[in-house]
C-alpha cells in the first residue's frame, strides 16, 4: 500500500506529485514494490487525485481516493484497507510515497513474514520508520485507531511488545521528503497544479 493522498503544504504541493528526474515518485515507489515481490499494489490518492491519474502511471496499482484526506493520513490507512478486499492476502506492507531513498532491498527485509499475525516495523539509526507490515488480524485494530496525522501510531503503542524491528540503515534511506531542503537534496520538484476554475 502506497500513501500519496497528503496536500504537502510544506513542500508546495501533493506528495504524489512529486517527480525526480522527470519521473513521478509514486511510479518508482510502485517499482520498487513490484521489484520486491509485492503484489496486488493499492495506491491512495487525495490531494490532485485527478492530475496524479493524468502524470503517473498507476495501471500496475489498485487506485483508492481518500476524500478525507485532508484530515490526516489515518484516514488513508483506513481508506487502503478497504481497498484490499483478496482475503488470501495475509499482510500488507504500508510506504508513504515522500521516500525517495527507499529501496526493494528494505522492502523485502520488513515482509520477509507476511503472517497474519505479523506487526513490523523499518527502523534508521534506532528509530521506526517505514516500510510498515501489518498482518491480517490487525487491519481492524489498526483502521479503528487510525487517526489524524499520527496514523497507526495509536495501535502500534498498545501492540508495542508484538513489533518486530528490521534494522534497514545499511539498504536504504529512510528520510522523507517534508521540506523544500530534502527536495532540493533529491533533486524533487512539483510540477504546477492546475486550479480548479
Amino acid at each position: 500500500m502506497i500513501i500519496a493522498a497528503g496536500g504537502g503544504r510544506r513542500i508546495g504541493g501533493p506528495e504524489a506529485l512529486l517527480h525526480q528526474d522527470g519521473k513521478p515518485l509514486v511510479d518508482q515507489m510502485i517499482d520498487t514494490l513490484t521489484e520486491a515481490g509485492c503484489g496486488p499494489i493499492v495506491v491512495v490518492l487525495g490531494a490532485a487525485a485527478d492530475q496524479v491519474r493524468e502524470t503517473a502511471d498507476l495501471d500496475r496499482a489498485t487506485v483508492v481516493v481518500n476524500r478525507a484526506w485532508g484530515t490526516g493520513v489515518g484516514s488513508s490507512i483506513r481508506a487502503g484497507l478497504a481497498g484490499l478486499d483478496d482475503d488470501r492476502i495475509e499482510a500488507v506492507v504500508v510506504v508513504p510515497v515522500d521516500m525517495p531513498g527507499l529501496t526493494a532491498a528494505a522492502v523485502r527485509r520488513v515482509t520477509a513474514l507476511p503472517f497474519p499475525d505479523v506487526l513490523v516495523c523499518a527502523t534508521y539509526n534506532g528509530l521506526r520508520g517505514y516500510p510498515m507490515l501489518f498482518g491480517r488480524r490487525h487491519w481492524a485494530g489498526i483502521a479503528t485507531l487510525a487517526s489524524a496525522d499520527v496514523g497507526a501510531r495509536p495501535y502500534l503503542l498498545a501492540h508495542k511488545d508484538q513489533i518486530v524491528d528490521i534494522a534497514c540503515d545499511s539498504v536504504a534511506d529512510g528520510s522523507r521528503v517534508d521540506t523544500p531542503e530534502l527536495m532540493a537534496l533529491y533533486g524533487l520538484s512539483v510540477p504546477e497544479q492546475r486550479v480548479p476554475a
